[in-house]
């Protein structure tokens, strides 16, 4: 370097760009565009939801505080509807039947279905099929064509009495469905005729996916039919009892169309149940809060039971 030449300074080369803030914009902005993607795709679906789900199930609850024909203006009423809910004779009694209604169309068909298919399984899948389909006839069956048949078997000269007739039993016999201490008991029992076909259903296909090793196991360590439907199969159940618990509760609860052909609520009001006198507050009486509270307390129960039913079913 000449003497005249100016010094230049040390220079070190510029860094390259880094991907960092800058660079990790345009990956969110992917990233929310295909959040805004998804829920753009998912908008008519919730739409549908919201206006047939959640908006009625809202203005339920806020029909449930007013006093209101559905015609004139609605008064304010506070907690007096649901007031009217608990003490009323009419509304806790079909409170009351629809918990009764239970025991038949969850307790014993669960009861028939895990009988059924500990039956099944021991005779090693011969006429499965078979049994499957005519267990489960009745869920495939409308149940208006329901009712309308078993109110005719349970009437004076219907089937169930011939029956009984027929093996000496003439003291038995009833009109079962205008009978004022047997009524629930007979609806109960088609509730227990259509729910334990879709229990054994659910069952059976849980009995399935169980592992065959599991059994044999059982066996070599001396374990009979019942000690391994006990100790190995039921386990091997617990989500499809739970399930089942889940769909035959809802049903006893929010039966509707099965009381309304068989009974209408008769006799003085023993078959009466809550989805039924919903119906009847505020169709033929014009009492929408009343109904509405029916209805809130029904929906109430019915998460209540069901949470108890999976905490119960729930894997330790």
């Amino acid at each position: 370097m000449s003497d005249g030449a100016p010094a230049h300074p040390h220079t070190t080369p510029a860094p390259a760009p880094t991907h960092g803030a800058g660079g990790g914009r345009p990956r969110r902005w992917r990233r929310v565009r295909t959040g805004l993607k998804g829920w753009l795709y998912l908008l008519p679906a919730l739409a549908v939801y919201g206006g047939f789900a959640i908006y009625p199930a809202l203005s339920t609850f806020s029909f449930s505080f007013l006093d209101w024909d559905g015609v004139q203006p609605p008064t304010w009423a506070g907690v007096e509807n649901y007031t009217r809910v608990v003490t009323d004779p009419l509304l806790a009694g079909a409170i009351g039947n629809g918990l009764v209604l239970i025991v038949f169309f969850s307790f014993v068909p669960i009861a028939v279905g895990l009988l059924m298919t500990g039956l099944l399984t021991a005779r090693g899948g011969r006429g499965t099929t078979f049994y499957r389909t005519v267990y489960f006839l009745p869920q495939v069956l409308p149940l208006v064509a329901v009712g309308t048949t078993w109110r005719w078997l349970y009437s004076g000269d219907g089937a169930v009495n011939e029956f009984l007739g027929a093996v000496g039993l003439d003291g038995l016999t009833r009109s079962w469905l205008a009978d004022y201490h047997f009524a629930l008991i007979a609806l109960g029992l088609i509730g227990t005729w259509c729910m334990s076909g879709l229990c054994m259903v659910l069952f059976m296909s849980g009995a399935q996916k169980i592992d065959p090793a599991l059994h044999e196991a059982a066996a070599l360590d001396g374990a009979g039919r019942m000690r391994r439907f006990r100790h190995v199969t039921l386990p091997g159940l617990r989500k499809e009892i739970s399930i089942a618990g889940v769909i035959t509760t809802i049903a006893a609860l929010a039966s509707f169309d099965l009381v309304y052909v068989t009974t209408n609520g008769g006799p003085a009001g023993q078959t009466n149940v809550p989805a039924l006198l919903v119906y009847r507050l505020a169709f033929n009486e014009g009492d929408i809060g009343a109904a509405s509270a029916l209805a809130v307390v029904l929906t109430l129960l019915v998460v209540a039971l069901v949470s108890v039913i999976r905490l119960l079913a729930r894997e330790k």
